[in-house]
């Protein structure tokens, strides 16, 4: 009995943690993608034309703290003002996993 009881635990937890990835995942697709692309590097038309950083470079990553990404999501861009607030649109937890999925683009 405890071991079936493990094993559903262990089943329930992962697809819960699959449901989360796929959330971040949707929700990079809705507003993120198309001007920071699938993967971070801003190859998109909008990319381009902004002149928007590569989010998978290294120095990028190193250069700015979780906090640092967490505000300009939250709050918009100083730098570009085509990258509005999504505090209104998004909940913290999303905010949050959206820092951890952009740290998932670092290369090497």
């Amino acid at each position: 009995m405890k071991t079936r009881l493990a094993l559903l635990l262990s089943l329930s937890l992962a697809t819960a943690a699959q449901a989360a990835d796929e959330s971040v995942a949707e929700v990079w697709t809705a507003r993120c993608k198309s001007c920071h692309g699938p993967d971070g590097r801003a190859r998109t038309q909008m990319g381009k034309k902004e002149a928007i950083v590569d989010m998978s470079q290294p120095a990028w990553q190193k250069a700015r703290a979780d906090d640092d990404i967490r505000a300009v999501i939250a709050e918009g861009s100083s730098r570009n003002k085509k990258m509005k607030p999504y505090k209104e649109k998004l909940t913290p937890q999303q905010i949050d996993s959206l820092v951890a999925y952009i740290r998932a683009f670092k290369k090497g």
